[in-house]
């Protein structure tokens, strides 16, 4: 893997991000909040999910430890995640505008939660926070679906569309 291949991988994590929060600009206070039958409960704390993962991988990347856990307690509606969203990717690119080919390769050593010592690939690690969006980008839009808010089609096909008639 290469670091222009994990560049375009995250414009697609950021541009199906952006999908998804522009559909939940049209969804009330109380659907934000509204339960629904996915592993988090409902749209706001999937979508908290998303950035908690994304931030705790970014701090074992950059400090060797995963960040704290982020609470959706801590989100009062779309706005302020949204705001949270772009800090995290403004956060993220820095980080990866800083990697080379040959830091693909590198090693991420780590505790998981079980108490499991891990050893993984740091393209392999990069690789799971954008795969673990896409599953919960998908959480995210089914709740948005329900409420007729869909966000579309958010396939990487379509992303590649997109970028291509943007250029």
């Amino acid at each position: 893997m290469n670091i222009k291949n994990i560049h375009l991988m995250y414009e697609y994590n950021y541009w199906a991000n952006g999908r998804i929060l522009s559909a939940a600009k049209n969804i009330t206070p109380e659907q934000l909040l509204a339960p629904a039958e996915f592993p988090y409960g409902n749209l706001r704390a999937t979508l908290v999910h998303i950035i908690d993962a994304e931030y705790g991988w970014r701090g074992l990347f950059e400090e060797n430890k995963f960040g704290e856990d982020i609470k959706p307690e801590e989100f009062a509606d779309i706005p302020s995640i949204a705001e949270r969203f772009h800090m995290e990717e403004q956060a993220m690119r820095a980080y990866l505008n800083g990697l080379t080919d040959e830091d693909m390769e590198s090693h991420k050593k780590y505790t998981a939660e079980n108490g499991e010592a891990r050893d993984r690939i740091l393209w392999h690690c990069l690789y799971h926070v954008v795969n673990h969006g896409t599953q919960h980008r998908s959480e995210a839009a089914a709740i948005l679906t329900g409420f007729n808010a869909s966000p579309g089609d958010l396939d990487f096909t379509v992303f590649l569309n997109d970028i291509a008639i943007s250029k």
